[in-house]
């Protein structure tokens, strides 16, 4: 009997191996996997109610409290290539985070901080790719995303610097005068450095407001002297990057303390009332992790 149960088992793995192989080919082919842990995707109602929002330096006058715009939307989305369409048209409802410093007219909130929890910590020593999906409603505007490694009330505290890896998107000013043209950014230690079009050797091309782009972000959070404690940059959207390109090798983080990442964080910026940036939005969508080098799409 043991014998005819140890055939029926093996005959049972040769019958499923054509399976699993179909099925793994199949999310081979279609750019997926499951090894990706959500942190948001703004489909649930109450998507908004697990990040926590905080203006902490609200110089706006006359005063006006909690000024940051962060809230969930839905519009068509034909970019997307989902399973659930409406094949007449082909558009898709889909819903994102917006995030504004401030409605239009409105100058002085200069952290208009956003963040949650993520599912699971990056520790130190760990390699992690980071996803997400964003579109820029216009310009002017000052938006930096990515990630941190302190609690809820060290990142009110420190804002910007309760940033490690870090992604920007802004056509500010700088207190140099020089110019950001709306181009993708990274940390790096002088600052921060626009993304590069390698197969052009150039900066790559402001992003086109409008237009959703996928970021994938590996990030080492192994100590500096292990070759940690920076991360590499892939980009996928408009005509530029029509294709995921890797866009930038060895962005540095912010201020490398070498700790567990536990959180995801937004920031914007309306500027001060003498110099504003401009209140332009950010939308965001598809926000997932996963353990290791990964680059396919969640």
């Amino acid at each position: 009997m043991r014998m005819v149960n140890i055939r029926l088992g093996f005959l049972w793995l040769i019958l499923l191996a054509p399976l699993a192989s179909v099925q793994a080919n199949e999310q081979t082919k279609h750019g997926h996997n499951n090894r990706w842990l959500l942190i948001d995707d703004f489909e649930q109602t109450d998507s908004l109610d697990h990040w926590t929002k905080a203006d902490t330096k609200n110089d706006t006058s006359p005063h006006i409290a909690n000024p940051q715009i962060t809230e969930r939307r839905a519009a068509l989305d034909t970019q997307l290539e989902l399973s659930v369409s409406d094949s007449q048209n082909n558009k898709i409802v889909n819903n994102y985070m917006l995030k504004k410093p401030a409605g239009e007219g409105i100058v002085g909130n200069r952290k208009a901080l956003t963040f949650k929890a993520l599912p699971e910590s990056v520790d130190v020593g760990e390699i992690y790719t980071f996803y997400t999906r964003i579109n820029v409603e216009y310009f002017p505007n000052n938006h930096a995303f990515g990630l941190s490694n302190l609690g809820p009330e060290e990142i009110k505290k420190h804002d910007y610097n309760a940033f490690e890896a870090t992604l920007r998107v802004t056509d500010k000013v700088e207190s140099n005068s020089h110019k950001n043209d709306g181009a993708l950014m990274v940390k790096v230690a002088d600052g921060y450095d626009n993304v590069k079009n390698y197969a052009a050797n150039s900066d790559a091309k402001p992003l086109v407001p409008g237009l959703w782009y996928e970021i994938w972000y590996v990030v080492n959070n192994a100590e500096i002297q292990n070759g940690g404690q920076t991360y590499d940059v892939y980009l996928k959207g408009g005509d530029e990057f029509p294709e995921q390109t890797l866009v930038y090798r060895g962005a540095t983080f912010r201020m490398q303390r070498a700790l567990p990442l536990t959180y995801f964080l937004m920031n914007c910026n309306t500027g001060p009332a003498t110099q504003p940036y401009g209140n332009g939005g950010l939308r965001y969508d598809d926000l997932y992790m996963a353990k290791g080098v990964t680059l396919l799409t969640p």
